[in-house]
């Protein structure tokens, strides 16, 4: 179930691209504003270090944008899943 990224930076004058994420055991699943995408990290493709930091930053509601941005924006390094088909897959 996706839950609403909290965005504490906002407060601070740092808004975030992040709208919303749903965690699992070995993925975050992220929706950013403005985007017909669900990205998924994984540990397969982004690797464990990175997934594991992702999920602290979501759960704590600041610098997951910034993390994704600096860690894990290559191509390659998630998965992109049309969110219209997103919920017939799961």
């Amino acid at each position: 179930m996706f839950q609403k990224y909290l965005n504490k930076g906002k407060i601070k004058g740092k808004p975030s691209g992040v709208k919303e994420y749903q965690l699992g055991i070995d993925y975050i699943d992220v929706k950013f504003f403005g985007s017909e995408y669900i990205y998924r990290y994984s540990y397969n493709k982004t690797g464990k270090i990175h997934v594991e930091n992702m999920k602290k930053y979501a759960l704590d509601g600041e610098g997951l944008n910034s993390y994704i941005m600096k860690n894990a924006r290559k191509q390659g390094l998630f998965d992109k899943i049309l969110w219209e088909l997103f919920w017939v897959d799961v």
